[in-house]
């Protein structure tokens, strides 16, 4: 009987020790200064608070539909996971898509479809005074940098790169021990120049010089803006500048890393061409390129001015579209900033033909191609191959949490925390990386065959629903431009 009664007391003390540290928690609520909903609300306004905090998880996992979900409808990232694991891709009962919309673009199928050619499609690039060039993939990994990405992510893609013989742009961030996987290499140079800066934070030729001999390094690419954020430099928060970042780029660990908005060893259209030739004949004649995301389109077109009058040309170009992703970035950039990637790809190739250079630059398309069709829609629209960034990630495990710039991805995918990175399995993701992009080129392939072409060179704007909207649209914007040129 004891017992019970002893029970019974101990549970009535824990009801009274809850009720205690609920009044004092109503207490503080009513009388602290930072927060207008617990003052009027005490402790119910925690729930507010809470819920706030797993709202996305509610968002995908409750709400959003098969094809609503921002910045990836559930489909597409069903689709990149399929891939990746090499498992079936097909999707049962017909498009969940509504067709009759506006923004509804498709491809025109031939009734005389060819069969895919099981070859790899290749891209060769470098122009005329290239010493070096290099045979790409038409679907490669975008920028992403040691610091954004963990190093098992970035060891992954490496791998994944190589096994499947494509390449991997290293980001902004330099080139890390984990890049080193034996996968080939774009080397982006950003506006810190990290991995090729002295100590003011310049350019320096002999570092830059030095890394650039590397074999892995098949390319190198200046980068000028990015989609998601153009005209605003590069984030890295403190929380991630760990000691391995830090010395990788030549920054004090665990401080938030602000790359400047522009480049300080060019300032005008001379300067950067200037700048190509510089890297060119320090990389001992590798391809050299630039990545932008267009903005005011008259300053594009005087860049390819410079080009013609010192004839001294990139070996490609990439564009990004202001859909782009990044780890961290002011809203209003990301929302607000830049063209997207279909009048910027348009714009870009007019004015390439409309100054003789497009037969000898390659454009790179950057911006949500992680399906067959996305890709071959850009290169439609005049892109000789295509970047991706975050399709590459979900073949890694990314689930979109929107969680990147925390530093608490629950995959640990864009995370330096070692006990979030564990759990993403080099071996396995590396073969997924693998998977998602020969079952992805394979997919580019097919719909190559169904529109009656059998290399991708032969598309043009033509073989899109919407296709005679472009050709109106570059028509009404850039009337200048050799708009034969899309059909």
């Amino acid at each position: 009987m004891w017992l019970n009664d002893f029970g019974s007391f101990r549970i009535g003390y824990l009801i009274l020790v809850v009720i205690f540290l609920i009044g004092c928690l109503g207490v503080y609520d009513a009388f602290q200064k930072k927060h207008a909903i617990l003052r009027n609300f005490p402790v119910v306004g925690h729930f507010r608070y809470f819920l706030e905090s797993i709202s996305p998880e509610i968002q995908q996992y409750f709400i959003e539909s098969n094809t609503s979900g921002r910045p990836f409808s559930r489909n597409l990232r069903a689709l990149v996971y399929r891939r990746a694991k090499n498992v079936n891709d097909t999707h049962p009962f017909g498009t969940q898509r509504d067709i009759n919309m506006e923004d509804y673009v498709a491809l025109r199928h031939s009734i005389y479809a060819k069969n895919p050619d099981e070859k790899d499609i290749r891209v060769v690039v470098g122009g005329p005074k290239c010493k070096q060039p290099y045979s790409a993939s038409i679907f490669n990994i975008s920028a992403m940098s040691f610091g954004s990405l963990s190093g098992n992510a970035v060891l992954a893609l490496n791998q994944g790169a190589k096994k499947g013989n494509f390449f991997h742009n290293t980001g902004e961030g330099g080139i890390s021990p984990h890049h080193l996987a034996g996968g080939d290499l774009c080397w982006q140079i950003g506006t810190g120049y990290f991995g090729c800066r002295n100590e003011q934070g310049f350019f320096d030729d002999e570092k830059f010089k030095e890394k650039a001999a590397w074999p892995q390094v098949k390319m190198i690419e200046i980068k000028i803006s990015q989609g998601a954020k153009p005209g605003h430099g590069g984030v890295l928060p403190g929380v991630k500048n760990t000691l391995e970042i830090a010395g990788i780029r030549g920054v004090v660990p665990g401080t938030t890393i602000l790359s400047p908005p522009a480049h300080s060893a060019f300032s005008n259209p001379d300067q950067l061409v200037q700048f190509v030739q510089r890297l060119r004949d320090l990389s001992g004649g590798k391809p050299i390129g630039f990545k932008l995301c267009i903005g005011k389109t008259e300053e594009f077109e005087d860049v390819c001015k410079a080009m013609v009058a010192v004839d001294i040309l990139p070996d490609f170009i990439t564009i990004d579209g202001a859909e782009g992703g990044t780890g961290a970035a002011p809203l209003e950039f990301s929302d607000s900033v830049g063209l997207p990637l279909e009048p910027a790809l348009i714009f870009a190739r007019l004015t390439l033909v409309k100054y003789n250079l497009k037969d000898r630059i390659k454009l790179i398309a950057s911006g949500k191609a992680i399906s067959g069709f996305a890709i071959l829609k850009n290169l439609a629209l005049g892109a000789d191959m295509c970047n991706s960034a975050r399709g590459f990630m979900f073949s890694l495990g990314c689930i979109q949490a929107l969680r990147c710039n925390t530093n608490a991805c629950p995959t640990g995918v864009a995370t330096q925390d070692k006990h979030l990175e564990k759990g993403l399995v080099v071996t396995d993701k590396s073969e997924r990386v693998y998977n998602f992009h020969k079952n992805t080129v394979h997919a580019v392939k097919e719909l190559l065959g169904a529109t009656g072409h059998t290399h991708t060179s032969e598309l043009t704007v033509l073989d899109l629903v919407r296709g005679d909207e472009m050709v109106d649209f570059a028509n009404r914007y850039f009337p200048d431009s050799v708009t034969h040129h899309l059909e």
